[in-house]
């Protein structure tokens, strides 16, 4: 008999635990996964952000938790793994979303900003994977990682963009995750990525500032810029038994920018 398919998106009984969680996608992806049945567990450098949050998802019903902790230095993601196991039990869902940016021509690029985005995007990534397999997913057999990439990791810049540490990060987290999910899968743990277009946030205001969200939105098909709930339905699928069956794969989230950019 198959399994009806509202219960394969259901998450009842599922621990999760999303990095970057206190706004932007890293909240949108809370809410989704929080709805289904999950419980969350959310981190980001800034105890009041994460407080705020965590009120905004227990209005919603949500069972939720925060631990502060800046997840590019190794000792604080081993903490926020460490209170996660104790607070909460295993760690069925892992979400890498947190992220930085830094815009400068590459002739200008400075090293201590390159270096500061890919700690946080491609090694703490890298960190709290290894950290979660082995503490939590591997010996159960069980697992879903979900990395947060981004379009901009498919193609590469145009002259208005001045974001080559960003573009390579995320390059990076598209081929990690294709290689972390061809080793763990004989683990049974699904480890896929989301891609997303341009959606408003705090990383992207001043981009939104610049060029206007008309302009923005004009590039994609849909002619409409990432939302509030699009990339809830993506999360979901990944992160429940629907997804079972993918591992290994990048979805774009973008209204279409990418297929018509070759990317």
């Amino acid at each position: 008999m198959s399994t009806p398919v509202m219960q394969l998106f259901d998450l009842t009984g599922k621990n999760a635990l999303i990095t970057g969680g206190s706004r932007g996608l890293g909240l949108q992806i809370a809410e989704a996964l929080g709805e289904a049945g999950a419980r969350v567990m959310l981190s980001s450098r800034k105890a009041a952000d994460l407080e705020q949050a965590i009120a905004t998802l227990q209005d919603r019903g949500i069972d939720a938790r925060w631990v502060a902790a800046d997840t590019s230095k190794p000792d604080e993601a081993a903490r926020l793994v460490d209170e996660t196991l104790h607070r909460m039990g295993e760690i069925d869902i892992l979400v890498n979303n947190a992220g930085a940016t830094w815009g400068a021509p590459a002739e200008d690029h400075p090293l201590e900003a390159w270096d500061k985005v890919m700690n946080l995007n491609v090694r703490a990534m890298f960190v709290l994977s290894q950290l979660v397999g082995k503490r939590s997913m591997i010996a159960r057999r069980s697992g879903s990682i979900i990395n947060v990439a981004s379009i901009a990791g498919l193609a590469g810049n145009s002259s208005h963009m001045t974001t080559i540490a960003y573009n390579t990060s995320k390059a990076a987290v598209i081929n990690f995750t294709r290689a972390l999910a061809g080793e763990w899968g004989q683990y049974g743990i699904n480890v896929n990525a989301l891609a997303p277009g341009f959606f408003p946030s705090r990383m992207t205001q001043g981009t939104l500032a610049r060029l206007g969200e008309d302009a923005l939105a004009s590039r994609s098909p849909l002619r409409r810029l990432g939302g509030d709930d699009d990339l809830k339905g993506a999360a979901l699928l990944f992160a429940s038994a629907a997804g079972r069956h993918i591992t290994g794969q990048t979805l774009a989230v973008d209204g279409g920018v990418s297929a018509v950019l070759g990317g």
